[in-house]
């Protein structure tokens, strides 16, 4: 209770417990002494005993200060109490504690606005992540042909310019949708433990080359600076994304500041980010002296295309990109701006208590190719097309499968592959990764690589690459793809052959002196189609044949000089079948291709040998060669 002059006059427990105050001490003083400094030099405190007086009620919240100094936020009521001629005799004032009420009302607000703007990111995100895999499909189509004409054109300096350009556009395209991936969190990352400090300063030279002689940098490492656990290499590009930033944003010249400490990152601080767990990271600061973001464009700086500078000077990525790696590699990221000011952006990464790896330097060197068989599993027919060019250009025999279940169908009719090179998006039941793991059961020699533009979680998980895996990301150059081949395979390879010196199995005087008439027999079609072009591959002349019977009819109407059959064939096996073609064509060599040993044979019925299935393209040439040895 106050008297009319606003003396307190009664305090009871309540008040008592939220001020912190005894009766003894406060009963006789002025009510003011609960107010802030500021709010009582104003006049607060008479403004509210004026009010209830003159409207019989004041009511407000406002900071309130309690005995040991602390402060919190007090929701009020003054009422004016009056005898019953009207004459005020003091005032009844109650106080509640509402800090707890405050702090949980924004906290909700909060929370709120974070999760649109989670909601809103993650939708964008998986548009973005769509549009960037039927585009690096295109792009891939375009690289693979362009790069194929250059290696057709080298002495047209005219063609080679304009190739040339067509290809710094697909990188530049590429370079749009690898972004739209980071923003959409569905990038394949490899992430390592990682020393911060060296990384930023193993890209000194490079960003001070991006900023110019008008922009100073300074780098600060706190000691004992922790491990990060990230992806290194898209780090470097982030770091370069925010430094370019930066340098736009200082037209006249200024100072670029980067640091990196160690940071805990409490519960309170989390609190209203739902994908932030509490924890130690590693932080990275990048502060500029620029011109700063009002609040409305500090807003959108994350939005992906959003973007302060002039048409034709930004795509609106490089923060977006950001934000999506970071979010990605488990981080968190915020920028602190305001006009005139500068801007601060500060990256909160992972810690590692595992030793930094060693960074591994590619060395320039020669594009290598090989001649192992590869086998190509690309639904998209024209993506197909091309990579195939690709790998016959660098040397390598392929086969093709359109789907997964093709592709197992081909292995498994005993054709040796070295490589199954495979897109993750594949359509039908059987996914990649589990045709993959079938492939790998079936030729334990095989090794997988897999191509992408789009990963959607199939060997990514936790947004990193499943441990094992090898991933080629699209669209890729023709040297990335000899050099990523090279590495999954294990081995340098060899150098490629001038176009001039190419073995060609369409030259004339060539085909006439290895090419042999093989009539394929196996009721399997993909494997008739497989062994056929490893035929043609070699110069010589398939016929195929689904079974017994149509090879039977196919002798009578023409003449071969090597029947390459399956010896479990349906209605008669392979080898009854060898010797009624041997009784029509006297003299023709057979090929009995089996994974088991061929057995039942007479010696001197005809000229035969054996192929152990999965065989390679090498020992099917020496069966041939032999083959036609035994008919001259």
């Amino acid at each position: 209770m106050l008297s009319p002059g606003g003396l307190v006059t009664n305090w009871n427990n309540g008040a008592r417990r939220i001020k912190g105050y005894t009766a003894q001490e406060v009963i006789g003083s002025h009510f003011s002494r609960f107010y802030t400094p500021e709010d009582a030099t104003s006049g607060l405190p008479q403004r509210a005993l004026e009010t209830a007086t003159r409207e019989g009620r004041f009511e407000s919240e406002g900071w309130r200060v309690r005995r040991d100094g602390t402060r919190f936020v007090a929701h009020v009521i003054v009422d004016a109490i009056r005898d019953d001629s009207g004459i005020l005799l003091g005032f009844a004032k109650i106080t509640r504690d509402v800090t707890e009420k405050r702090e949980a009302d924004k906290l909700l607000e909060e929370t709120k606005a974070a999760l649109f703007r989670a909601q809103k990111m993650e939708a964008i995100g998986r548009l973005t992540g769509g549009v960037a895999h039927d585009f690096n499909n295109v792009l891939q189509v375009l690289r693979g042909n362009l790069e194929l004409l250059q290696t057709r054109c080298a002495r047209d300096q005219w063609s080679m310019e304009r190739v040339g350009n067509a290809i710094q556009a697909v990188e530049r395209g590429a370079t749009l949708a690898s972004q739209l991936l980071a923003f959409g969190r569905r990038q394949a990352l490899r992430p390592e433990p990682v020393n911060l400090g060296a990384m930023v300063r193993g890209t000194d030279d490079l960003l001070r080359r991006a900023l110019g002689e008008t922009i100073e940098v300074e780098t600060v490492v706190s000691g004992g600076l922790w491990n990060a656990f990230v992806d290194v290499h898209q780090l470097e590009n982030v770091l370069l994304n925010l430094a370019i930033n930066a340098r736009d944003a200082m037209p006249d010249g200024g100072k670029l500041t980067l640091e990196l400490a160690n940071a805990m990152l409490d519960d309170n601080y989390v609190r209203s980010l739902s994908d932030v767990p509490a924890g130690q990271y590693v932080m990275l600061g990048v502060t500029d002296t620029g011109s700063g973001m009002s609040a409305d464009v500090l807003e959108k700086a994350f939005d992906p295309f959003f973007t302060t500078k002039p048409e034709g000077q930004g795509t609106g990525l490089g923060l977006s990109m950001a934000y999506g790696f970071i979010k990605q590699s488990g981080g968190h990221i915020r920028i602190y701006s305001e006009p005139g000011h500068g801007t601060t952006v500060r990256i909160y990464l992972p810690r590692t208590s595992a030793e930094a790896s060693e960074q591994a330097t590619r060395l320039n060197a020669p594009t290598m190719g090989g001649s192992e068989t590869v086998l190509v599993v690309e639904d998209d027919q024209k993506v197909q097309a091309t990579v195939i060019a690709m790998l016959t250009d660098l040397g390598y025999t392929v086969l093709k499968a359109d789907n997964a279940d093709q592709a197992i169908v081909v292995l498994n009719s005993g054709v040796h592959v070295d490589l199954l090179f495979t897109d993750v998006v594949m359509p039908g039941t059987l996914k990649s990764p589990e045709m993959a793991r079938r492939a790998v059961q079936l030729q334990p020699h095989l090794r997988v690589l897999f191509t992408s533009g789009y990963t959607q979680n199939a060997i990514v998980h936790g947004g990193r690459l499943d441990p094992g895996v090898e991933l080629l990301t699209k669209p890729y150059s023709r040297m990335e793809l000899a050099y990523k081949v090279r590495q999954v395979l294990g081995s340098e390879g060899k150098p490629l052959l001038g176009e001039a010196d190419a073995f060609s199995p369409n030259d004339p005087a060539v085909a006439e002196h290895i090419a042999l008439r093989v009539l394929v027999v196996d009721d399997d079609e993909p494997t008739c189609d497989a062994v056929s072009e490893l035929l043609q591959m070699l110069g010589h002349h398939p016929i195929t044949a689904p079974g017994a019977q149509a090879a039977l009819d196919a002798v009578e109407n023409a003449a071969f000089d090597v029947l390459l059959t399956d010896v479990h064939l349906p209605h008669i096996s392979g080898v009854e079948l060898a010797r009624r073609v041997a009784k029509v064509q006297t003299g023709i060599s057979v090929i009995f291709a089996s994974g088991d040993t061929v057995q039942d044979i007479t010696p001197g019925d005809f000229p035969w040998q054996s192929l152990r299935k999965p065989y390679t393209i090498d020992q099917l040439e020496a069966a041939l060669r032999q083959a036609r040895q035994d008919d001259a």
